[in-house]
């Protein structure tokens, strides 16, 4: 049986893919008093867009929120795969984001909007959070977006 959350995502259109099993020698997501811990996710998604390359130089900042979104898609994936159940979320309580972007690019925070905004759209007010979004150089597989998150569960 499914609960709020995700009706509400199933209300969005939205299936949420398998959780991405991690690329090197760390673990995708940690439980830890009452915290779930969820590694940086990138917006890779089967079947949908390739979000690789800097933003401000190879991608606009509205594909850029839609890589962000994507991030946050995974990392709700991560979540479920954690705690079975996405209601057992009581609060997102940090996102983490890294944005590869052209060395004169500073629209960071508007591009990781992609991300805060689908969370609020999704959880409510369970959705609001802290974050930082700072540039890169670099990302992994050439991404323009990696977030990491924390969220306080039951």
């Amino acid at each position: 049986m499914s609960g709020n959350i995700e009706n509400r995502l199933n209300e969005m259109g939205i299936t949420l893919p398998s959780a991405a099993a991690p690329a090197a020698n760390y673990v995708p997501f940690h439980i830890f008093n009452q915290q779930l811990f969820i590694s940086g996710q990138l917006p890779m998604i089967a079947g949908g867009p390739d979000f690789k390359g800097k933003v401000g130089a190879d991608m606009d900042i509205a594909m850029a929120q839609q890589a962000a979104r994507a991030c946050a898609i995974n990392i709700l994936a991560q979540a479920k795969a954690a705690l079975g159940e996405l209601d057992r979320i009581q609060q997102c309580l940090h996102l983490g984001a890294f944005v590869n972007a052209a060395p004169d690019f500073t629209d960071h925070p508007e591009v990781v909007n992609g991300a805060s905004d689908f969370l609020v759209e999704v959880l409510g007010d369970k959705g609001r959070h802290t974050r930082f979004a700072v540039g890169a150089g670099s990302l992994p597989r050439g991404v323009a977006v990696e977030i990491a998150s924390l969220f306080a569960i039951e």
